[in-house]
Parts: structure tokens; sequence; C-alpha cells
């Protein structure tokens, strides 16, 4: 088996891009990565692309463009996972010596799909009931609410420090001024109680990772665990909201394959797609108990100049959720903090970090997928 490394990332702006093509935004991504790792683009073996609204042959338009001569080529869709999903498969393909360098692309454009909240699919009971994902997370939130006493003022304290991480990310879809805990209370509520500034926006962009073997280089992190499962069964005798089981599972693989606790992870990134995300994900990781994860943000552990920094990229809440892109956006800052060239949100303790990705919804399942990988510094 040989180990696995991260040689390179790269990323394009994250926005409401209307007038840029898929293509596009993915060379732009796939130029920088390729130019990080120090490598040429036929050293590259494979392609693996992540993409939920993609076109059809979308690697292969995006193969196009980059004169990278013919090599196995493929495309993931695990809804908001297929980006880590893609990332998972390239890792495996490495350790297990089937491929000794891999292209990993995360591309969307959802700003000429929809204006607001996705869809869901019309075949599936929310879908039939008119149930998108904002609902879905404020059934989680009012479920906490309710059994654990979490407060308005915790679940928009999420919002506030990631907002305010997102100010000083030149790539962030969202740079506004962070916003106070009243102002995003007083926001539009979008489905109680959940309002506007606690959900993240429609967005397009794209990311890339080399991922290949150890060859000696200061810069390359190395991948010491990746762990992807599926969406289990979820329905009246599941103990947990929906979605908490498969980040467990994966959290538990992720750690055991590392041979770590949660309490070494130095800085974080994780799907907070809305801000009752990041609380069920921290205690589903293992940094809380199950009813304490609200705690942490207001406590100051989750800043970025707290004991474990969460999303000092500013999350999905301020960089942006596009779907296939947002999981290697979260290993692009990851690998940014480790090597310590985040710049002005460059965190003070960096060298391991973790980034979970959470897909979800296909009815009746705990999520379509959940990919938690563990990266370091150390050789």
């Amino acid at each position: 088996m040989n180990q696995p490394m991260l040689w390179g990332v790269g990323t394009s702006p994250y926005g409401r891009l209307p007038e840029r093509r898929v293509e596009a935004l993915a060379w732009e991504a796939v130029a920088e990565a390729v130019r990080d790792a120090g490598i040429r683009p036929d050293r590259i073996d494979a392609v693996v692309v992540g993409s939920v609204f993609g076109p059809p042959g979308v690697a292969t338009r995006v193969q196009r463009g980059l004169g990278i001569r013919p090599v196995p080529m493929w495309t993931v869709e695990n809804a908001c996972a297929s980006g880590t999903s893609a990332y998972h498969e390239a890792v495996e393909a490495v350790r297990a010596g089937r491929f000794g360098c891999v292209l990993v692309l995360g591309v969307e454009q959802m700003s000429t799909l929809f204006s607001g909240a996705i869809v869901p699919e019309a075949t599936d009971p929310e879908g039939a009931a008119s149930l998108p994902l904002p609902g879905l997370y404020a059934l989680q939130a009012r479920r906490y609410i309710d059994e654990f006493g979490v407060s308005p003022e915790q679940l928009a304290a999420i919002a506030v420090k990631n907002k305010r991480n997102g100010v000083d990310n030149p790539r962030a879809q969202l740079r506004s001024e962070a916003p106070t805990i009243d102002a995003v209370l007083a926001s539009r509520m979008i489905a109680e109680p959940l309002t506007f500034l606690q959900c993240c926006p429609t967005s397009d962009g794209a990311a890339a990772a080399i991922v290949g073997g150890d060859r000696g280089a200061a810069d390359d992190l190395r991948i010491e665990s990746s762990a992807m499962v599926s969406g289990a069964l979820w329905d009246h005798r599941s103990t947990e909201v929906w979605g908490f089981a498969s980040v467990a599972r994966a959290a538990e693989q992720a750690f055991a394959q590392a041979g770590r606790v949660p309490a070494e992870i130095d800085v974080l990134e994780v799907h907070d797609a809305f801000t009752i995300g990041e609380i069920i994900t921290l205690e589903a990781l293992g940094l809380a108990e199950r009813g304490k994860g609200a705690e942490l943000a207001p406590s100051g552990h989750t800043a970025r100049d707290g004991a474990q920094p969460v999303n000092p990229s500013g999350g999905l809440l301020s960089r942006g959720h596009p779907l296939g892109a947002t999981g290697l956006a979260q290993l692009a800052e990851i690998a940014w903090q480790l090597r310590g060239r985040a710049q002005a949100r460059q965190v003070a303790r960096h060298g391991v970090g973790l980034v979970e990705t959470m897909g979800g919804g296909a009815a009746g399942m705990d999520g379509n997928a959940c990919v938690v990988t563990i990266l370091s510094t150390q050789r």
C-alpha cells in the first residue's frame, strides 16, 4: 500500500457567475492546482470529477481544454459530498497503486438553474410535499431547541463567526461586514427558526486537488485518513436527527484510520449549509457531547483564535456552496491553513486538519453520503 499525499490545490472565485462557462471555472481551479503541485499536466494519470448538476460529459468537457493526455476519467455524484467523494476515490486509487497521480475536480454552476432553494426531487416524499432542504434543516433546529434548549442566539452565533471569517477570504461569495447576532435574527425568516443570514447562498465555482504518492516534497500534506459512508435508513426508529448518524459513522472510521482523537484536530472545515448543520456536525465528530455543540461558537472555542477553529474560510455560509465544488473548496482551505498560507485568516495551531462534507437528502435515508478526511504536516 502507498501513502497518499495531497500535492496541490486550487480554486476559482465563488459567487453567482452565470456569464462564465462551467469549463472555464474548472480550468481556473485546475491550473492553480497543477501549479501548486509543481507538475506538468501530462503527469496526471486519471481525473475524477464531482458534480451534481454539471452538464452531461462534464469531465470530458473540462479535459478538452486542459491538454491532458487521454487518461481514465469519471464523474461522481453524491449530492453535496460529490467533490470529497471524488477525492476519496482518488486517495484510495493512489493508496492501492492503481494510479500515481490523480486530478480531482469539483465544479458547479447553480445560478443558471436555481434562483433560490434547490428544488427537491419530485419522486421523493419531500419533493411531493414541497419540503426543500431549508425546511429539513429547520426541523433539525426545532428539535434541538425543544430537546436541548438551544437558543436562537446560539444558532445565530454560528452565522456571526463564519461571516466574520469570510470577510478575510478574497475568494468568498459573501464578504460584507459581519452581522451582529441581532441582525442575523432580524433577517428575513426562511424556515422557522432559520433566518436568511443562517442559510448558505446559491453559488457557482470550482475547486481542484492533486493527489499522489509520497514523493518527499516539503509542501505535500500527509493524508492520514479518508472515510466515505453512504446513507443508511432513517425513519421513526432513528434516535438522532437526520444527518447525524452518517457523519458519526464517517468520523469514527476516519479517526480510527488516522489513530487520532477529536482533541488532536487543530483546524476544521465542516458542512455548514445552515447554522444548525455546524452544531450537529461538531457533535457527530466528537468535539462536543450531544446537545452541547451550540455552546462552542458563543464560548469562542471554534473562533479563528480559539482552541479548535471551525470554518476559518467563512464556511458555506460565506464562501458559498457550489455543491460539487464545496468539499474540495474545504480541502483547499485546510491545505492553505496547514501550510501556514491562509494570510489574514491563518490560525495559530495548524499541524492537523479535518474536512467533513455531508450530502443530503434522498427520502428515508440519513443523507446520501458523508466524507471525513484528516490531513497533517507530519511525515
